[in-house]
């Protein structure tokens, strides 16, 4: 399939369901990906922080890959991470998620050691010179350390580098700087703009997103379809309170007890508890050698979907 220019809408970051052994869970993983396309989604993020990306194998991605390429037969669009520490690594993850189908791919700035804005651009525009599909730019501050610049972002927009950028950064004044500047510069077509943000999703349309890519679409995909139909069509007070119960849901993602696990083990778990408790994915186990859930923690999870209505 053809990526948009821009993309537009739900982008749901893919759960990666794992059987109890730590294997892709193919079943589930299709049932995952139906459960999101019946309810309306726009496109599908493979291989991202909720994915799970960072703990699963080289082989493990290009599987998940392929699977749902094979799975949805273009009717969206299937873009993946190619996440790694320095540029011959992205490289070789684009080379295969790629081959594997994927019709956009979607980066970090380097990790590990410091880098500075002039080597994150150079990151990008070899990956963007090498890669047969376009290149959405994913800011993602708290894990690889390093903000993207909108000056940066909005150079690398006008020189065709970027079609677009996922910021899962928080930095609200940063992505309205982004979304201004595509707004307005005429160097500048095509790019989408998307908020990582389960929390802002209105707030981010009514600034002039294109789009959302919130995790808790997996949980709950047609509230956020609901939203982004509601604030597309400007029933701001409708918006405002289908975005009230959202943040309400996304609670669930502290029912981890933060004296044994940390956040992502209780954000993924009970992203994975909620599907297992909808009846989607076929066991909650997240990859080695992040914390499960307890017994106790699963029951919150259940009683923060009974409130939104999802149970």
């Amino acid at each position: 399939m053809t990526f948009p220019a821009p993309l537009t809408g739900v982008v749901p970051p893919v759960c990666t369901p794992l059987t109890p052994d730590r294997e892709v869970d193919v079943r589930s993983l299709l049932r995952l990906v139906d459960h999101l396309v019946g309810a309306g989604v726009h496109g599908l993020f493979l291989l991202g922080s909720t994915s799970e990306a960072a703990y699963l194998t080289d082989r493990q991605r290009r599987y998940v890959v392929e699977t749902v390429v094979a799975h949805v037969g273009g009717q969206l669009p299937v873009l993946a991470g190619a996440i790694d520490m320095t540029t011959p690594r992205v490289l070789d993850h684009v080379a295969a998620v790629t081959d594997a189908g994927a019709d956009a791919v979607v980066v970090t700035a380097p990790f590990y050691t410091r880098t500075h804005p002039a080597e994150i651009a150079r990151h990008y525009r070899l990956i963007a010179a090498a890669s047969p599909v376009p290149v959405v730019a994913y800011d993602l501050p708290a894990s690889v350390h390093t903000k993207l610049p909108a000056d940066l972002v909005l150079e690398l927009a006008a020189e065709g580098v970027l079609a677009g950028l996922k910021d899962s950064s928080g930095d609200l004044g940063g992505f309205r700087t982004v979304v201004m500047g595509t707004r307005t510069r005429p160097d500048i077509t095509g790019f989408s703009v998307l908020t990582g943000s389960e929390l802002f999703v209105d707030s981010a349309l009514a600034l002039g997103a294109d789009g959302a890519v919130p995790g808790l679409a997996n949980v709950d995909p047609h509230g956020y379809v609901r939203l982004d139909a509601l604030c597309r069509a400007g029933d701001w007070s409708r918006a405002r309170a289908e975005q009230e119960r959202l943040c309400g849901l996304f609670g669930l993602v502290g029912a981890g007890d933060p004296a044994r696990m940390g956040g992502s083990s209780s954000a993924l778990g009970a992203f994975k508890a909620a599907l297992h408790l909808r009846g989607v994915i076929e066991c909650a186990a997240t990859a080695e050698p992040q914390v499960g859930l307890s017994a106790d923690e699963v029951e919150q999870v259940g009683k923060f979907l009974a409130a939104a209505g999802l149970l």
